[in-house]
């Protein structure tokens, strides 16, 4: 007679052969799946008012073999991948002032809705800036000219909008938030174009202040009770903007953190702080992410690497096989990303529904790709893209009239929001696929054990699929032109 041991739920011991009292049992590791009963259905739509809320709960039944002609999105909890980070915003000079033109109900609205996890999106992520970039209203140094010792640093300018607004969102946020923080240019003289703007390189004579400039910084917003979880080495450093600028080769960015500023960084204490380089666009990154990481003198000191979305206004197109190109090569580094928003504003665009969807798509195919946290830009703008020194308005999920104390929600803030409510830190992706190309799709397991799965229909028409999981099923609208988190 055999005796065989019950299965239970998770990593299961199965025992094979063995009499009733076995003396030696062998046993073998099996990754059991719990099937959900039910999926709950949150939607945002166009041509309705369906803004993240809500839509039914569903039961998953028996289903076995789909057919080619019924639409399907599949979910294997058993395969996972990249561990969740986190999606948020930027700070900047910009959101900074027009948070504190706003009423005190409003900017209690405001915060509540991008970081409160309940009654908001659940924002817990950002990034800002390091001296002045194009989001500020001039242009600024934290030193003064010629002080390569860094004497006169100070961070006096942001005490009066930038450094208030981040501690409020901190404590909106529940008290945590990840930040990194990031260079648009050095002081012009230490550059060779002797100019904040338009390009230019850092001299050779200065590498080792910049570099310590960065220790600054963070040591300066930590004394302020702002927590610094993480830098980048230069934002966007192969673009000669007419904004603040420096461009670094692939090899001057490698040396730079090979030489200095990982070592720096290692020196002052702050060996722990996640180093991003790149942080530019998805075109150029695998030849940058090779040239670093296939150095380790270098590749020892970086975490990350970053990248923006701004391909398309180069021709270059979305370009989502590079990010699995650097994942496949160095499986164990962190592909963020740093930076996106939707150029040229204006108001008459402002309901346009192909905002949020350029979001709803990057998120969706960045995340499969191996991405681990999610970084828009700008907050909060006002009713002109700006302010902005240079003139380069642009779109944010939220914005703010002025001179009517309101606010407006593009639906760019809901479909970030179907991803930030839904998908935990510490979430694993999970293997995800769908049977129609309009059907667009990312799946996550949660540390609670749910699993949120993010669906959405970029296509003109309604389309019925399954939400499918080891054969059983749920069947499902999706509208169109709308995106769905489905929780199981």
């Amino acid at each position: 007679m055999k005796y065989i041991e019950p299965l239970v739920w998770g990593t299961a011991l199965v025992f094979l052969a063995c009499q009733p009292k076995p003396q030696e049992v062998q046993t073998e590791t099996i990754q059991v799946v719990k099937i959900p009963e039910k999926v709950v259905v949150y939607q945002t739509a166009e041509n309705s008012d369906d803004r993240l809320v809500q839509k039914g709960e569903y039961q998953l039944v028996d289903f076995g073999q789909p057919t080619e002609i019924q639409p399907c999105v599949f979910i294997d909890p058993t395969h996972k991948f990249q561990t969740f980070v986190g999606i948020g915003g930027a700070f900047t000079d910009a959101a900074a002032e027009v948070f504190a033109k706003l009423p005190t109900e409003k900017q209690q609205e405001f915060l509540t809705a991008y970081y409160d996890a309940d009654k908001g999106i659940g924002y817990n992520f950002s990034r800002t800036h390091i001296a002045s970039c194009d989001f500020s209203s001039a242009s600024y140094d934290y030193i003064a000219e010629g002080d390569s010792a860094l004497a006169t640093f100070s961070i006096d300018h942001d005490r009066t909008y930038r450094i208030p607004f981040i501690k409020q969102a901190i404590q909106a946020a529940g008290g945590s938030l990840k930040m990194f923080v990031s260079p648009w240019s050095p002081p012009a003289w230490m550059k060779d174009n002797n100019d904040r703007l338009h390009g230019g390189h850092l001299l050779e004579q200065y590498k080792q202040s910049w570099a310590n400039h960065y220790v600054k910084f963070i040591e300066a917003y930590e004394a302020e009770g702002i927590p610094v979880w993480g830098l980048s080495v230069q934002n966007e450093p192969m673009a000669v903007q007419i904004w603040e600028s420096c461009v670094y080769s692939d090899t001057e960015e490698r040396d730079f953190v090979k030489n200095n500023l990982g070592p720096t960084l290692a020196q002052a204490g702050m060996g722990e702080k996640k180093l991003i380089v790149w942080d530019h666009n998805r075109d150029l990154i695998y030849q940058r992410a090779s040239t670093m990481l296939n150095d380790p003198e270098a590749a020892k000191y970086v975490w990350g690497v970053g990248f923006h979305w701004y391909e398309p206004w180069t021709g270059g197109g979305m370009q989502f096989d590079n990010l699995k190109r650097v994942q496949e090569s160095f499986p164990d580094i962190n592909l963020v990303f740093t930076e996106g928003c939707v150029e040229r504003f204006g108001m008459d665009r402002i309901t346009n529904w192909a905002l949020g969807e350029r979001y709803g798509h990057s998120m969706i195919h960045d995340f499969n790709a191996g991405t681990v946290a999610w970084t828009d830009w700008n907050i909060l703008l006002d009713e002109n893209g700006g302010p902005n020194h240079v003139g380069n308005f642009c779109f944010a999920p939220v914005h703010a009239d002025t001179q009517k104390g309101e606010l407006i929600f593009t639906n760019s803030y809901y479909y970030i929001g179907h991803f930030s409510k839904f998908i935990q830190a510490g979430a694993r992706r999970i293997s995800c696929s769908t049977s129609r190309e309009v059907l667009e799709a990312t799946a996550f397991e949660n540390p609670d054990g749910s699993l949120a799965v993010v669906v959405m229909n970029a296509g003109d028409e309604e389309l019925s699929y399954h939400i499918w999981i080891e054969g059983r099923a749920a069947e499902l609208k999706s509208p169109a032109h709308s995106i769905q988190t489905l929780i199981l």
